[in-house]
């Protein structure tokens, strides 16, 4: 196979969904030998910063010596990005080889019982990391825990970042039923890391730790006192680095790193799309944030308040219509006197004159422009000091694509995409 037909495969997984139980995962990590029996793992589960957190944790252990395996996403360009051991990026031949080894094992489960995309990679990403004799595996879910693919691992330590609104069709529409589903990942007897501070997602985190004999260690805002700051733009992400501080500590018994290669780690730690700056040519900055979510809308607006006090920057923004979307655009409104509304590459876009109807309704003295896309968007900004472009992280994607910052890929965006049944409780 080549790399292109690769990913033609991949995307025709895509056909049948997503899938929520474990059932199919279990089966397929057992046909491939089941990896995970030959790796450590610390799994991440969460609304916001599961992304900065894991690349937190990678840097750090990585800095202390270790072979890192980072499974995260979605993916901002390339596909490859999912699957790192200590920060490179999975090579197109080996994902050719992963994609011909599995293609007879997905022959052996019946018709009617497809498995998905995010399923295959899964184990494909277990599959690659146990041959590269990963010494630990940073390991995300996908969407949930309770019944997401990346369940079938025993970690060393469970971490849920924190639970808000997001994904509601989906996971449930109130906290305490999105905490239930992200708290799947506790398992008996393994710690858990967390740093929620909703009281009734709290309350439910705590149920099930209890019920699960797993000793719970609760981040808190006191704790932030001393924590060394990461080089990431924000202040959320001194709360990030407190949970993955906090998460170093609890395993320090089963792998322990000294204090200076935890500062040095920290000190290291990029994380690409998220308040991600820019510096272009001629003095122009971009700022890159995937605030996909009302939360992240609230933690974007406090990092340029804080970080640029004083700046009114022009915005660019698309997003995906199973957001909350009115309330995304309420928040941010009032930071921009020019804003740029765009469609984002996908079949699930909000389209941009709803959007720009939004921004008028929250913000009348703004300038507000629809957009044909995001490249015209970004050219009548060429002469504009300051932007911001947010919203949708596929639009975060092609801003890095149109800015020539890829890592590499083309054509993989359209590899995010994915549906699903409600889960059924």
């Amino acid at each position: 196979m080549t790399y292109d037909k690769t990913v033609q495969f991949l995307y025709g997984l895509q056909i049948f969904g997503a899938h929520f139980g474990l059932e199919n995962t279990f089966r397929l990590a057992a046909l491939a030998g089941d990896p995970q029996e030959k790796l450590r793992f610390i799994h991440v589960a969460g609304t916001n910063g599961k992304g900065s957190t894991c690349a937190m944790l990678e840097s750090i252990y990585r800095a202390s010596g270790l072979r890192v395996g980072l499974f995260t996403s979605p993916h901002l360009i390339s596909f490859r990005e999912r699957i790192q051991v200590n920060r490179q990026l999975i090579s197109e031949n080996e994902l050719v080889r992963l994609v011909e080894e599995f293609q007879p094992l997905l022959k052996q489960f019946p018709n009617g019982n497809h498995l998905t995309l995010f399923e295959v990679v899964t184990v494909m990403a277990l599959k690659f990391f146990a041959e590269q004799k990963c010494d630990l595996v940073i390991w995300e879910t996908g969407l949930g825990g309770r019944l997401d693919a990346t369940n079938i691992v025993t970690p060393l330590v469970s971490v849920i970042t924190n639970i808000a609104f997001d994904h509601t069709q989906w996971l449930g529409d109130t906290l305490g039923k999105i905490a239930t589903e992200k708290a799947g990942i506790i398992k008996p007897g393994i710690s858990v890391v967390t740093a929620t501070d909703e009281l009734s997602a709290l309350a439910v985190i705590e149920k099930i730790a209890q019920e699960k004999n797993a000793a719970l260690k609760i981040v808190t805002a006191e704790r932030l006192a001393g924590t060394l700051a990461p080089p990431l733009l924000g202040d959320h992400q001194k709360l990030n680095a407190a949970l993955a501080l906090a998460t170093v500590e609890v395993l320090q018994k089963q792998i322990s790193v000294p204090d200076e290669k935890i500062r040095a780690g920290l000190a290291a730690v990029d994380w690409p799309g998220r308040l991600q700056l820019v510096a272009r040519t001629g003095g122009q900055k971009i700022l890159l944030d995937g605030a996909h979510n009302v939360a992240s809308a609230e933690v974007l607006r406090a990092a340029l308040e804080l970080d640029f006090a004083g700046v009114r920057p022009l915005l660019i923004f698309g997003t995906l219509a199973d957001k909350n979307w009115p309330d995304i655009c309420r928040i941010l409104a009032p930071l921009a006197d020019k804003i740029f509304t765009v469609p984002v590459a996908s079949a699930r876009t909000t389209d941009a004159r709803e959007l720009a109807a939004a921004f008028r309704s929250a913000n009348p003295a703004a300038e507000v422009v629809v957009a044909a896309n995001f490249s015209e968007a970004l050219n009548a900004s060429k002469d504009e000091p300051f932007v911001v472009v947010t919203g949708s992280l596929y639009l975060v994607g092609e801003a890095l694509e149109r800015l020539g910052l890829s890592p590499g890929g083309t054509g993989e965006r359209g590899l995010n995409e994915w549906n699903a049944a409600p889960i059924q409780r």
